[in-house]
């Protein structure tokens, strides 16, 4: 079926005459006849009454116009959209739990502010889920945590944290420091295996021939603060994360002995990606950020 034959039906219905929707389109009356003809071929039934004053629909041309107005409606709409679809197309962000906690927000409202029109669509997940999903194109951008993942990948520094020990200010262990050996004898609160911040752990660790045991696995950094305040061992976070609790003096910073720590802050996507306008903003807006920003 063509959508043209539909809109001259429509035409032919609202003026009452071939000649009328003929004028209406800016066509020739043999094109409107034409179009009514192959409608009528296709449809097996007569659509019009043709009669001395013009011509009506058929019962089944009614019942056909009526399903037709949704379709002409529909591709008219995508008519008027179709030059702005760039405008219109949401930009999906996949982010790290970390970043997307304390970074990704503000930058995000920072871009709603000056470009209110913008969509955008955010999935959080682990660093190496966020990687394998970029990779899969089901996002646009991946924001990550360390060093940055082979790949064809283009990448915007977004800042950089260092991670602390924390424990309870009561917790057993009475020194201010404590070295990596003592650490792994120690109950341990940690991140999930494919984290950012444990895969930095057990890296720097498996360095001094160290292998982290946690007595508490979580994707939920919260989760493992609260269990750090109840005094059930140390945890290991980025210290932005710990903040609110060692100023109310429910948590209390461990020096790592030997140890220091930091994760580099990463938007990346693919190198051959068609940049849509939005998507273009996006970078520009990051890439404006990426000396002043300090995490």
């Amino acid at each position: 079926m063509v959508i043209r034959h539909l809109e001259i039906m429509e035409a032919i219905a609202e003026t009452g005459s071939f000649t009328g929707a003929a004028k209406k389109l800016y066509i020739t009356q043999s094109a409107v006849s034409h179009a009514v003809s192959e409608l009528e071929k296709q449809a097996g039934t007569p659509l019009f009454e043709r009669l001395q004053r013009g011509v009506v629909l058929t019962r089944c041309g009614s019942s056909l116009l009526e399903e037709a107005r949704g379709i002409l409606t529909a591709c008219r709409n995508l008519d008027r959209r179709i030059n702005h679809l760039e405008e219109n197309t949401p930009i999906h962000i996949v982010s790290s739990i970390t970043i997307a906690s304390f970074l990704l927000p503000g930058i995000l409202r920072e871009l709603k502010t000056s470009f209110p029109q913008i969509r955008l669509s955010v999935r959080v997940a682990s660093a190496n889920a966020a990687i394998d999903i970029l990779r899969r194109g089901e996002a646009d951008m991946a924001c990550w945590e360390g060093v940055a993942p082979k790949g064809d990948f283009q990448a915007i520094h977004l800042g950089s944290y260092g991670l602390c020990a924390a424990c309870a200010p009561d917790f057993a262990w009475n020194r201010e420091s404590i070295s990596p050996k003592e650490l792994c004898g120690c109950p341990l609160l940690l991140r999930e295996r494919g984290s950012a911040i444990r895969d930095t752990l057990d890296n720097t660790l498996s360095l001094a021939n160290l292998k982290a045991e946690p007595i508490w696995e979580s994707v939920n950094s919260l989760a493992l603060i609260k269990a750090a305040e109840a005094g059930l061992g140390i945890t290991i976070l980025p210290e932005k994360l710990l903040e609110d609790s060692l100023l109310l003096h429910k948590l209390r910073i461990l020096r790592l002995d030997g140890i220091n720590m930091e994760n580099q802050m990463l938007a990346l996507f693919q190198k051959d990606k068609y940049l849509t306008k939005p998507f273009q903003l996006l970078i520009d807006r990051l890439e404006s950020r990426e000396k002043r920003f300090a995490f």
